[in-house]
């Protein structure tokens, strides 16, 4: 194809996806930075369209412009009609904005993802916004980040309460416990679980953490993480070891021996938006190497789309992301104030994603793939290895108290009939997040 429009302006820098964790959490292991992010803006030339996201306009309401554009521009480059593709991304640039109302902001950042796949330009975009948001991350930067997002929202939280409740129950009774954290999130999941392991009537056990690194923007941050989470155990008088591992290229290339496993640990597994950054061939391997460790327990969180069925067809893999990242932006337009830095940079940490989904297609190599799948997808592939574990009654209370922290619109969904597994987040009675548990 002969496109020859100029790259979509602005700059487009990546924080990563802080996706998981509870107030009481992250606030256990000091949580709290200063923003040093408000200086980090895209130019923008959009000043006759672009106007401040404070409509109260959800995204998705009503026939918006920014969809229709964004399909058939879509449909256009699947059947490599320049002419077509050429205006259409030229309209696209001139309405989009990061800064404008949500179909604005819609418009800008599938438009980037549009462009790289028009151009075949999408593995390059990818390895450059990377790079960027590898540049501009600390954990300073990231733990305000979390902090504000778990404070409007449920999203990562719901699947933190969820997997702590499923773990302990599990590893109730047992003296040494062995967590393989496969989650790319700052641990700021466990300060809630040491602190329930602290308060138990029997004796405190011994808790190792092995976090298995998988992203190389969180590489860079752990070695403070683990010092801070050495300190809170202390705190609590809970027995602690700590363990990292990074530097592999795939999830089946973990071992029992390299994991460190003892034959005497009660071995837990929690993968939170981990299985979706597998390749899709390898992913049944993952959990047949989960298996082979023998746990008491895997909880699986991941985030409701379907980004693998569609793989090979764009049109109906754009029209999923789409939906999806509508939904996501709608819950950020609905979250915070209009003029907050944190919802800027969750905004363009889902660029990267976008691009990721839409733009790089198989030549990913190396490179951790986005391709969700729903529950019930996920459901399929693991009862091959494991059985399912329903939520007691008290993990379901805790998350149903959680969900009344937060605005209306946020509910809890429990499995219909015998072939469904775990529970479901929903935002305005769409679900969002799937959470699970598993037995050998």
């Amino acid at each position: 194809m002969d496109i020859t429009l100029l790259s979509p302006k602005g700059t487009f820098t990546n924080l990563f996806t802080s996706h998981q964790q509870s107030n009481d959490q992250a606030g256990a292991i000091d949580m709290q930075s200063n923003s040093n992010n408000n200086n980090n803006q895209p130019q923008n030339s959009h000043t006759s369209t672009s106007r401040s996201s404070d409509s109260g306009e959800a995204c998705g309401a009503g026939n918006k412009w920014a969809s229709k554009l964004l399909s058939e521009c879509a449909r256009a480059i699947s059947e490599k009609d320049s002419s077509k593709i050429h205006h259409l991304l030229w309209m696209l640039n001139e309405l989009a904005s990061p800064y404008g109302d949500c179909d604005q902001k819609l418009a800008s950042y599938f438009l980037q993802a549009l462009f790289c796949k028009a151009t075949e330009s999408g593995q390059r975009c990818f390895k450059t916004l990377t790079t960027v948001a590898e540049k501009s991350h600390s954990f300073d930067s990231a733990r305000k980040l979390i902090l504000k997002f778990q404070e409007v929202s449920p999203w990562t939280t719901f699947g933190h309460v969820a997997s702590n409740g499923a773990i302990l129950e599990a590893l109730d009774g047992e003296s040494k416990l062995h967590i393989i954290d496969i989650s790319n999130t700052l641990c700021t999941q466990w300060p809630t679980l040491l602190e329930a392991l602290a308060t138990r009537n029997d004796e405190t056990p011994h808790l190792k953490l092995t976090v298995v690194v998988t992203a190389s923007i969180v590489r860079s941050v752990m070695k403070e993480i683990g010092q801070r989470m050495e300190k809170f155990a202390r705190l609590m008088g809970v027995p602690f070891e700590f363990n990292v591992i990074s530097g592999f290229n795939h999830l089946g290339e973990l071992t029992k021996e390299g994991l460190g496993v003892q034959e005497d640990e009660a071995i837990a597994i929690n993968c939170i938006g981990a299985l979706r950054r597998v390749e899709v061939e390898e992913r049944n391997s993952v959990i047949q190497m989960f298996q082979s460790l023998n746990p008491r327990v895997v909880t699986i969180v991941e985030e409701e789309a379907d980004f693998t069925s569609s793989r090979y067809d764009f049109v109906k893999c754009f029209e999923e992301c789409l939906r999806y990242y509508t939904l996501y932006f709608e819950m950020l337009e609905e979250s915070f104030v209009p003029t907050s830095n944190e919802r800027l940079m969750l905004e363009r940490e889902c660029s990267r994603n976008i691009v990721r989904v839409l733009a790089c297609d198989e030549e990913n190599g190396g490179e951790e793939c986005e391709r969700r799948e729903r529950g019930s997808q996920w459901s399929e592939r693991l009862r091959e290895a494991f059985s399912p574990v329903g939520f007691s009654d008290d993990v379901v209370d805790d998350v149903k108290a959680l969900l009344k922290r937060y605005q209306a619109g946020w509910a809890l969904v429990l499995p219909q009939g015998d072939h469904e597994s775990g529970i479901y987040l929903t935002w305005k009675e769409e679900p969002v997040v799937w959470a699970s548990a598993w037995k050998p």
